[in-house]
C-alpha cells in the first residue's frame, strides 16, 4: 500500500461530503442536464453528438450552468458561514463578476462571432476563398443567467433545508 494513500482517500472523501462542494457540482450538472433537454425539446434534428456536447462541453443556452454553479456556491456558503462572513463576502462578488460576465463580454463575443460569421460567408462566395466560421454560442441573454441562478439557489437551499 502506498504510504499516504489513506490520508488521501480521507480527503477526497471529505471533498465529496462537503456541502457546498455537493450543492455546486450538482447545480453545474442538473444545469448542463437541462440544456439538453431544452435542446431536445426545441430541436427538429436531434443529434447524440450535438446532445452530448451540449450536456458535457457547451458554453451558452439554457439555462446558464455558470449562474448556477456560482450562485449555488454562494448560497451554501451563506448557510455554512453565514452572510457576514468574509467568505460570503468573496462568493458574493466572485458571483456577480461571473454573472455579468456571462450576460456582457461573453454574449457579446458571440454575437461578434455571429457577424464575423456572416461576412466571412459572404466574402467566401464572392471571392471564393475558404473561410472557417468561429464558435457562436458563448454567453447568455438575461432570462438564461436568471434561471440558472435560481436553479443554484433553490439546488443550494434545498440540499441545506431538505
Amino acid at each position: 500500500m502506498i504510504e499516504g494513500a489513506p490520508a488521501k482517500d480521507a480527503s477526497l472523501k471529505a471533498l465529496f461530503e462537503n456541502p457546498i462542494f455537493l450543492s455546486s457540482i450538482v447545480s453545474l450538472f442538473i444545469a448542463q442536464l437541462l440544456k439538453g433537454i431544452v435542446y431536445i425539446l426545441n430541436s427538429r434534428r436531434r443529434k447524440t453528438r450535438e446532445l452530448v456536447e451540449i450536456i458535457t462541453w457547451r458554453t451558452g443556452g439554457m439555462p446558464s450552468s455558470h449562474s448556477a454553479l456560482v450562485c449555488s456556491l454562494c448560497t451554501s456558503v451563506a448557510f455554512v458561514e453565514g452572510i457576514s462572513s468574509n467568505l460570503f463576502i468573496v462568493s458574493f462578488w466572485f458571483a456577480l463578476v461571473v454573472l455579468r460576465d456571462a450576460m456582457g463580454v461573453r454574449r457579446s463575443a458571440g454575437l461578434l462571432a455571429k457577424a464575423l460569421n456572416s461576412l466571412g460567408k459572404q466574402t467566401s462566395e464572392k471571392t471564393g476563398l475558404d473561410f472557417h466560421s468561429v464558435k457562436e454560442i458563448q454567453g447568455h441573454t438575461p432570462l438564461e443567467v436568471l434561471v440558472g441562478g435560481f436553479l443554484g439557489v433553490f439546488i443550494a437551499a434545498g440540499i441545506f433545508l431538505l
